[in-house]
């Protein structure tokens, strides 16, 4: 096997774990966390359909939806 190769595996490797725990991460965080309305599902469904587009966007988006805690 060539450097290259070995190099493109790692980082396919690394990747994949990378978004595995983001997306741990997110689930976990949506379910701890109180939103208004059904915005909570609503995230939950988009998560489920689209992993790594959908908690880049809750990243993004989602947390400013929050209930704020007092």
């Amino acid at each position: 096997m060539s450097f290259f190769t070995i190099f493109i595996s790692l980082s396919l490797i690394i990747f994949v774990i990378f978004c595995f725990i983001l997306y741990i991460f997110i689930i976990i965080d949506i379910l701890k966390h109180e939103f208004t309305g059904y915005n909570k599902i609503i995230w939950i469904i988009v998560i489920l359909c689209f992993p790594i587009f959908g908690a880049i966007l809750y990243l993004f988006i989602g947390r400013k939806q929050r209930i704020k805690e007092l």
